[in-house]
Parts: C-alpha cells; structure tokens; sequence
C-alpha cells in the first residue's frame, strides 16, 4: 500500500480542484507516491460557419 501523507494529499486535493476537464495521475514507486502528473483540457464548442 502506498505512503501517503497530509502534504500529498492535500496537493492532490488541489489538483483537482484545479481541473474542469482532464486527468490526474498518481504514480506509485516501492509503495510510495513518487509522482504527480495532472493534465488539462480544454474544449471549445463548435461554431458553424458564416454563410455570406
């Protein structure tokens, strides 16, 4: 099971508060969290074009 302390979970917290669309990732070495990755997207809504 991984080491987990206040400090990582609180910036894993944050993280995702952070993030509308997206990912977060934990990555976990000898039981331990060594890594936080987080990834955001951002989507943009689809305009028809202008006919003249």
């Amino acid at each position: 099971m991984a080491t987990i302390n206040e400090t990582k979970v609180q910036q894993i917290i944050t993280a995702l508060k952070k993030i509308n669309y997206g990912s977060v990732l934990i990555t976990i070495h000898d039981g331990e969290i060594t890594q936080l990755d987080s990834t955001e997207k951002s989507r943009f809504s689809k305009t028809k074009p202008v006919k003249s």
